[in-house]
Parts: C-alpha cells; sequence; structure tokens
C-alpha cells in the first residue's frame, strides 16, 4: 500500500480519538518501518533463533491494540512508543531465556554490535534493561537517546528532531550514556 502522510496522520488522530478500527487501518502505512525495525534487532542472531521478526512485529500490534490512553503527537513519538515496546518484548524474552540458565560473570554488551536474542547473550539484555531503567531514574533525556537510538533504530538527526535538541546534544549524551552503561554493567 502507498504511503500517504495525510491518510497515516488523520489515522492517527482517529486512534486517539478512541477509534480501535483506526490502527487496523494504520498498520499498512507503518507495517514496513516496523517489520525493519524488529528485522535490525534479530538480523545479527544465529539463524535457528526462534523469535522472528513477523512474531516480533505481531507481539508490538497486540501490545499497542492494548493501549488504553492514547496522545500521539506525531509518527515519531508513535515509533519512540514502539522502540520502548520493542525493548519490553526483548527484554521479556531474555528473562524467559535466562529462567533456565541463570549464567553470572558475562561481559559487558556491546550496544553498538551485541546479538540480542542469542542463548549466551539473553542475561546481558536482561542486565542491559535494569541499567536503562536505573539511568532513566538519573537521566531521563539520555535514557530516551539510548531507547531510540538503540531500540529504536533512530538516526542522530531524528532523535534530535523528535526530542527538540540539537544532534549535537544527541551525540554527546549517547556517548555519556553508553559509557555509563557500561560502568554500570560490568559492576552488576
Amino acid at each position: 500500500m502507498e504511503e500517504s502522510p495525510e491518510r497515516a496522520k488523520e489515522l492517527f488522530g482517529e486512534w486517539a480519538a478512541g477509534n480501535r478500527e483506526a490502527l487496523d487501518s494504520l498498520m499498512p502505512y507503518v507495517y514496513k518501518q516496523l517489520h525493519g525495525l524488529a528485522h535490525r534487532h534479530l538480523r545479527r542472531e544465529r539463524p535457528n533463533h526462534t523469535l522472528q521478526t513477523t512474531a516480533l512485529v505481531n507481539e508490538i500490534y497486540i501490545l499497542l491494540a492494548g493501549q488504553r490512553r492514547l496522545d500521539w503527537k506525531d509518527k515519531g513519538h508513535f515509533f519512540s512508543v514502539c522502540a520502548h515496546l520493542l525493548r519490553r518484548i526483548l527484554v521479556d524474552y531474555a528473562r524467559h531465556k535466562n529462567r533456565a540458565k541463570r549464567g553470572g560473570g558475562l561481559p559487558p554488551i556491546d550496544l553498538e554490535s551485541a546479538p540480542i536474542m542469542s542463548a549466551e547473550r539473553s542475561a546481558q539484555v536482561v542486565l542491559l534493561d535494569q541499567a536503562l531503567s536505573r539511568l532513566e531514574h538519573i537521566d531521563q533525556r539520555k535514557h530516551k537517546i539510548i531507547e531510540l537510538r538503540y531500540f529504536g533504530g533512530l538516526t542522530t538527526d531524528q532523535i534530535a528532531d523528535l526530542m527538540g535538541i540539537s544532534p549535537r546534544t544527541v551525540m554527546r549524551d549517547w556517548q555519556l550514556a553508553k559509557a555509563w552503561l557500561r560502568r554500570e554493567m560490568s559492576t552488576s
């Protein structure tokens, strides 16, 4: 389906106003982007991984459909929420995998090149989530930048536009947050 920004904006508005059917109409407009977002996270995983891209997108859809309070500002806000939901799904999956394996002493996760859900790394995803939760209490802006960039796949410029800050501030916060997370995860 050819994306019409006007129609997508209209559907976001209808959905925010409480029209649940608007989500079903909106999905063809955003599916390709959501699929790409999920694929970017799973392509670094081993080939026989049990969590697949389409299943991840379906999980995001189910969580979106269950949202009660909707106040979409724009498409960027929507994808910000999707990045957060993706994080929740991946962390829940990692926690499930860790129930059987309680691996300790794992090295810190590399935010830019780490496989997300391999059996060896699932404990690191949980550690990352815990560290991100602590960061959120300390500095919400840095937390949001990590979430949007790592889980949302947004570029520096996209994050800057979405958050209303300069690209330089995004890069500075990204670097500081990564260093803080590395330190936090190495002491956990």
